[in-house]
């Protein structure tokens, strides 16, 4: 799916999320879209002669949920039309770079060609550094996998890609807080087409400012003399010419109309004497064409290059459709395989009867048709490492990673947050953690004043999966109805991380 439609989908599912309580959705609401969503998506696949797929199920599901959204609340309306982040900032900045390069010889003689002209010396410096820096850039990438380093901070990309974090006024509580969710979600999806696009505009700005700097060279020239020279406190001939030298043999090597310089001709210049038209032309291109060989033309590639990356990006977002949400939606018109839950109890066995609540949930966060992996206990205090031997946690088809703890135990870093930080650095899509409040309930019993002892033990746990970088989903395996898991509210992962 395109950037758009992820957007548009990535929009409804955090609204269906915050709307726990069906005040802005109603059931109706979402049965509705789901069948006319089905409907538009048989359509579209006998119209192009193929199977429906999920992604056109669910374009059509967030359009029908957008416009039904829009047409009770104009303010949410106009919010889910207008365009995301600050998209013109990605032309003002090369034609801001272009007039900026066109003024920055002024700061000097404006009638000078300077032969160690600071302004150029500069430019041209400072795209080196950035090539050099750009290498070394992609061989860290290749020496450590994973670990990507930019210049870029978090805020600028999310600046970039949702604008202005504001929510419209005069919205429902469950609305105004999915939009919440929803920009910050956006933000971490989109990172990478926003970086893509930064680069591109970046490295635009630094080919039109070298333009501009050539332009204005050029320009100025055809109505005035110019004066040719160089001076310096510590640097002799020699060294000028030295210097000169290669700065512009990689211009004189692929512009063979260049004209070179001797050392006399160096030493003549000092001091800025005054040369002729002619001499003045032949630096005039030595510059030019060091500007446009070692500036412009790699600069152009780059963004290109980023450019290519960019479209590619937008025309095929990378949207994780093995989500939980996305999966029970697929599962709910037949596409796509059967979910699967693997799941990893942690010093805690089950017995049949939960063990077929853990199936009934399953089918309430992932599908009719989920089915469950139930792997051998990890026994407490036992190594991560050991316990998972036999695991291949990079399996291919599991859908979510799910640790099953007890609320009966409490909580322990070196234990239970040792297992939970092993599996999480080595499950890519992140792992979700499942607490069990059956054995507590059922040891303590459920009057009136165990119930107190049930939530301060909840959030005992919430805190500690938080402090580890997830979020603990409360089910009880013995009455799986009694926390029901809403469409995208349950097996919470921490995707975005």
């Amino acid at each position: 799916m395109n950037e758009q439609v992820a957007r548009n989908v990535v929009l409804v599912r955090a609204i269906e999320s915050a709307d726990v309580d069906h005040t802005v959705l109603s059931d109706d609401d979402r049965k509705y879209a789901s069948r006319s969503a089905k409907e538009l998506a048989a359509w579209q696949a006998a119209d192009s002669k193929s199977a429906v797929t999920q992604q056109h199920f669910l374009q059509q599901r967030s359009e029908q949920i957008l416009k039904r959204l829009g047409e009770r609340s104009p303010a949410f309306g106009a919010f889910a039309k207008r365009r995301l982040g600050l998209g013109g900032v990605w032309l003002a900045l090369p034609f801001l770079a272009f007039v900026s390069g066109a003024v920055i010889d002024r700061i000097a003689d404006p009638q000078r060609v300077d032969l160690l002209s600071a302004p150029f010396l500069l430019i041209i410096g400072w795209n080196l550094l950035v090539y050099l820096f750009m290498l070394v850039s992609a061989l860290m990438r290749v020496i450590v996998p994973g670990k990507r380093p930019g210049w870029a901070s978090p805020n600028l990309l999310r600046r970039l890609s949702v604008g202005k974090a504001a929510v419209p006024r005069k919205l429902p509580a469950p609305l105004a807080e999915g939009i919440a969710v929803f920009m910050g979600e956006w933000a971490a999806l989109s990172e990478p087409l926003t970086r893509a696009r930064l680069s591109r505009s970046i490295h635009l700005a630094a080919a039109f400012f070298a333009l501009g700097a050539i332009a204005s060279l050029y320009a100025r020239g055809l109505l005035t003399q110019y004066v040719v020279g160089w001076e310096s406190t510590f640097l002799d001939g020699r060294q000028v010419h030295t210097l000169l030298s290669w700065l512009f043999m990689p211009a004189m090597s692929v512009f063979h109309f260049l004209q070179g310089f001797s050392l006399t001709e160096i030493e003549l210049l000092r001091f800025g004497r005054m040369v002729n038209a002619a001499s003045g032309e032949r630096w005039v291109h030595l510059y030019g064409a060091t500007l446009l060989l070692l500036v412009v033309l790699p600069r152009l590639l780059l963004a290109g290059f980023a450019a290519w990356r960019a479209r590619r990006l937008a025309r095929s977002f990378p949207l994780d459709l093995d989500q939980p949400y996305y999966r029970k939606l697929a599962d709910s018109i037949g596409a796509g395989a059967p979910a699967l839950l693997r799941v990893l109890p942690y010093s805690y066995t089950l017995d049949e009867a939960r063990d077929r609540g853990l199936w009934a949930i399953a089918a309430s966060a992932l599908g009719a048709q989920a089915r469950v992996q139930l792997r051998p206990t990890a026994a407490y205090g036992i190594d991560p490492k050991e316990a998972l031997r036999d695991t291949a946690l990079d399996e291919a088809g599991v859908t979510v990673t799910a640790v099953l703890f007890s609320l009966a135990a409490t909580p322990e870093k070196e234990n239970h947050g040792a297992f939970l930080d092993y599996l999480s650095k080595r499950v890519k899509r992140g792992v979700a953690v499942l607490v069990d409040e059956s054995p507590l309930v059922e040891r303590i019993g459920e009057q009136q004043g165990n119930a107190a002892r049930v939530a301060e033990r909840s959030a005992l746990w919430r805190q500690f999966c938080s402090f580890h970088g997830t979020s603990a989903t409360f089910v009880n395996l013995l009455q799986p109805d009694k926390h029901p898991l809403e469409l995208g509210a349950g097996l919470s992962l921490p995707e975005l991380r």
